[in-house]
């Protein structure tokens, strides 16, 4: 149970890991921040492709990350 746990616990942080690196940066200052929650807003971003699929990819590993943590932590 405790190997089993644990190597979900190292996969889960690699994929975190590799994903949030690959991801891009959301670095354009106060237009970007603006003209980022419009696309947000009007459904403009592109829910397919790579980032769509980092973002997925991201959400996924980190919860399946701190809920490994946290039952290994209790067992």
């Amino acid at each position: 149970m405790k190997t089993a746990l644990l190597i979900i616990l190292i996969i889960s942080s690699f994929v975190l890991i590799s994903a949030i690196l690959l991801s891009p940066g959301k670095t354009a200052g106060m237009s970007g921040a603006i003209a980022g929650g419009a696309e947000t807003l009007f459904g403009k971003k592109k829910a397919k492709g790579f980032e769509g699929a980092l973002e997925k990819a991201t959400k996924i590993s980190g919860v399946l990350f701190m809920l490994s943590a946290f039952v290994y932590s209790i067992v």
